[in-house]
């Protein structure tokens, strides 16, 4: 069977780890492809509750071999202590493979990270700090350290030192910052050999053997496609790109090996840090959407800011990925607001336009026009099948799939793997 991908639709969050512990029952593969462990999958099964930001959310079906892959950029100390709490409930890591390609977040980025937020000022990004642009800067730098690097422990050392020489420059001359001891990167650089090591290999063989074998892998995404490196709302965007293209680039292999693009968008929308949120709610309604959802940071703890459907969003990242089918999540949210509202257009200077605008400060003066549809009077959590929910949230669920140009072939009511309803089967 070929390669299904599981993205973002909207600015991340949309319950991707959820539905790609869901459908991964019936995969061979998951396989991440891109961002580092500034991304949080939060994944609820019999063995508690985990917030995955490196593992692939598939890690807990025993048959599925989990990739992490070189379009991602890896931070072994958390890696480490994810392998270690799965180990502690029982999960089997055995099947979780790194590339040997994927780069390595060092101590230096993270303190750049932080440095240069916090120079920012008031025009900060809202970054999480966690050392994920300065390493895929240096990827296309072409001074990172990989992870089959550190295999390869003796000739690290010197390359360490001159990018070290470099990096403490700018940390100490630029920011005025504490310089990074070149001894203890490099002692960490051996512990991770040590730890990581048995973990790391390449991975393209693997999964081209796989595609070969007529067995199926899900591409897992991380963040959304609104926050796209060249298709977000630039510059408040991540490091990489959570779109089609970096699930080929992420892994090596060929758009013709992918059957299925899927599409997760939650049943309203949200965005953490700065930029450009056309349908904000900074009201009573945001707020209590943003308590009933519990919508803060899986990674950070921030509080998401929250707002209605945003359907011209919706329908850019529907084109710009293709997405053969949309997945619905959060709907459960909603069973307590009456009306429930979807932004359909935007008005821009005065004019109305139905397309998602590139330009920043064109984004930022867009108001929302939205339609107004009743609420419903039955709950719709947990449900798992179509004909239990009501009919005002189908009618609904039916709008957004008009509005965005797309099939809604899955709908999440709850957090949990159960809760699903499965209008069609897409895999």
């Amino acid at each position: 069977m070929p390669a299904y991908a599981v993205l973002g639709g909207q600015w991340g969050d949309e319950g991707k780890g959820k539905i790609v512990d869901y459908l991964a029952e019936s995969a061979h593969m998951v396989a991440r492809f891109s961002g580092g462990n500034n991304a949080g999958h939060t994944v609820i099964n019999r063995w508690g509750e985990f917030k995955f930001h490196l593992v692939p959310s598939g890690i807990f079906w025993p048959h599925a071999i989990c990739v992490i892959g070189n379009g991602v950029v890896t931070d072994p100390d958390v890696l480490l202590e994810e392998i270690e709490g799965l180990k502690k409930s029982g999960a089997n890591v055995s099947q979780l493979i790194v590339s040997d390609r994927s780069h390595i977040i060092m101590p230096y980025h993270v303190a750049l990270d932080r440095l240069e937020e916090k120079a920012r000022g008031g025009d900060a990004i809202g970054t999480t700090g966690k050392g994920i642009g300065p390493v895929y800067s240096d990827k296309a730098a072409r001074i990172g350290i990989r992870a089959g690097d550190l295999l390869e422990p003796e000739s690290l050392f010197s390359r360490l030192k001159s990018i070290l020489d470099l990096k403490n420059a700018i940390i100490t001359k630029v920011y005025g910052g504490i310089p990074i001891s070149l001894e203890e990167v490099y002692e960490r650089c051996k512990y991770w050999c040590a730890h990581l090591g048995p973990y790391i290999q390449p991975t393209q063989p693997l999964i081209h053997q796989t595609l070969e074998s007529n067995k199926s892998i899900l591409l897992e995404g991380a963040q959304g496609s609104l926050l796209d490196l060249d298709h977000g709302t630039y510059p408040y965007v991540t490091s990489s790109y959570p779109t089609i293209g970096g699930a080929c680039i992420g892994l090596g292999i060929s758009p013709r090996s992918i059957a299925g693009i899927l599409g997760v968008f939650k049943a309203y929308s949200t965005r953490v840090g700065a930029g450009p949120f056309p349908t904000e709610l900074d009201d009573d309604i945001g707020k209590a959407i943003r308590e009933r959802a519990w919508e803060y940071g899986a990674t950070t703890g921030r509080p998401r800011r929250c707002g209605w459907f945003d359907a011209v969003a919706a329908r850019y990242t529907v084109s710009i990925n293709g997405f053969t089918s949309a997945i619905l999540t959060r709907l459960d949210v909603l069973d307590v607001f009456s009306p429930v509202k979807i932004c359909t257009a935007y008005e821009l200077d005065g004019k109305i336009i139905d397309r998602f605008p590139g330009s920043l400060s064109d984004l930022e003066r867009c108001k929302p026009i939205v339609e107004e549809l009743p609420g419903w009077d039955k709950p719709t959590a947990s449900a798992t099948r179509l004909e239990d929910l009501p009919s005002r949230a189908i009618g609904y669920v039916r709008r957004i799939e008009e509005v965005i140009g797309c099939p809604i072939d899955l709908i999440s009511t709850g957090p949990k793997r159960h809760e699903t309803v499965v209008i069609r089967k897409f895999m």
